[in-house]
């Protein structure tokens, strides 16, 4: 019950806006009303769902979220279409993505955690193939979280090497 003392002001916020919506479906005084509560009650559903699943691909990893992957996938084109496939696989993609590329990151800054992260999670082989698919979103954000706030202080730039990265991370992960 101690861990999830951090979430339960998540969890009542989004029991709140359930249950504030449902209030509204209730009370409200037209049919059309009634309807737009509704749709937002099952929209906003469908959107839980969603992040909740791009919580537990953040939680369990690229390599064994496939079977999960598959499964979500396939209920999206069933409820959605290949329109719906599409929004999925490039909103987990940049997810994902910049979850692997913070952590890089925070590798290349030396915090420990990050390296514990990393070899929880990975073998080197596994890390190589995530690295060369989010390499560019690496690129990105070292710009958008390292390099553009330390020209905006006028503060030191260190030269940024994804390189040695990978190089550190070989010795890491074998």
């Amino acid at each position: 019950m101690e861990q999830l003392r951090e979430y339960r002001y998540i969890i009542v916020t989004i029991f709140s806006i359930f249950a504030i919506l449902l209030i509204g479906a209730y009370y409200s005084e037209s049919f059309s009303q009634k309807l737009e509560y509704l749709e937002l009650f099952i929209l906003f559903g469908s959107l839980l769902f969603v992040f909740s699943m791009l919580v537990v691909f953040a939680i369990l990893g690229f390599e064994s979220f496939a079977i999960y992957m598959a499964i979500f996938i396939s209920v999206v084109m069933m409820m959605y279409g290949i329109i719906g496939v599409i929004l999925v696989t490039a909103m987990t993609y940049l997810a994902w993505g910049i979850v692997f590329s913070i952590e890089l990151l925070l590798i290349y800054h030396d915090v420990p955690s990050a390296t514990e992260w990393f070899q929880g999670r990975y073998s080197f082989k596994s890390f190589e193939m995530e690295y060369y698919a989010f390499y560019p979103m690496t690129i990105m954000l070292y710009v958008l979280v390292d390099l553009l706030p330390n020209i905006w202080h006028g503060e030191r730039i260190e030269r940024f090497s994804p390189h040695q990265i990978f190089d550190k991370m070989r010795e890491v992960l074998e």
